[in-house]
């Protein structure tokens, strides 16, 4: 009888627990998409998305560190690879803390800005870019770098950096007002 009932209601919370999830996705407005456990609105622009994940903190700070804040609230459009707070900590100890100090603030804009190429590069434009590279597309980032992207499996792109580090991109196409971001398992370097 008690198993009956644990199991009735571990039943029961499931289902509150999928009716909740449910509600919070029917709130979402066409095209939003859930990162970091949080919706991105396609009429929002990057950095009033960005701020809202819990994947990105790292990221949203190190942005307000090399005050590129209001650039990224620009027109655009941007298209930004938005490494997680994981790829941020898979970086050698101590890396963040020394970039984020003022006196590094060129050093951690190079890097922010080599995650940003000008344009709206969705997957669909990345995808026929690097079809028509034959197996890869050069693209030009904002600090003046380039990352190579390439397929990896028939729908998986992959970017590699100038040191020749290569990060998957795990989400795609979070549509913005003034761009569009991918999220990235790995922090690139120029």
């Amino acid at each position: 009888m008690k198993k009956h009932l644990l199991s009735l209601a571990f039943i029961a919370l499931l289902g509150a627990a999928s009716a909740t999830s449910a509600t919070a996705q029917a709130k979402m407005t066409p095209g939003t998409v859930s990162v970091g456990g949080q919706a991105m609105y396609p009429n929002k622009n990057i950095v009033e998305n960005a701020v809202n994940s819990a994947d990105h903190t790292t990221l949203v700070a190190a942005v307000k560190a090399a005050g590129l804040v209001e650039t990224l609230q620009g027109k655009g459009p941007f298209t930004v690879f938005a490494p997680t707070n994981a790829a941020f900590t898979a970086l050698p100890a101590g890396t963040v803390e020394t970039l984020v100090k003022p006196e590094n603030k060129a050093t951690l804009t190079k890097i922010l800005t080599y995650h940003v190429v000008a344009g709206n590069m969705t997957t669909d434009k990345i995808m026929a870019a690097i079809k028509a590279g034959k197996g890869t597309a050069t693209l030009k980032t904002v600090s003046g770098g380039t990352l190579k992207a390439m397929m990896n499996g028939p729908k998986n792109v992959v970017l590699q950096d100038e040191k020749g580090n290569i990060s998957t991109i795990s989400t795609y196409d979070v549509i913005q007002s003034n761009g569009v971001i991918h999220v990235i398992d790995k922090v690139l370097m120029p």
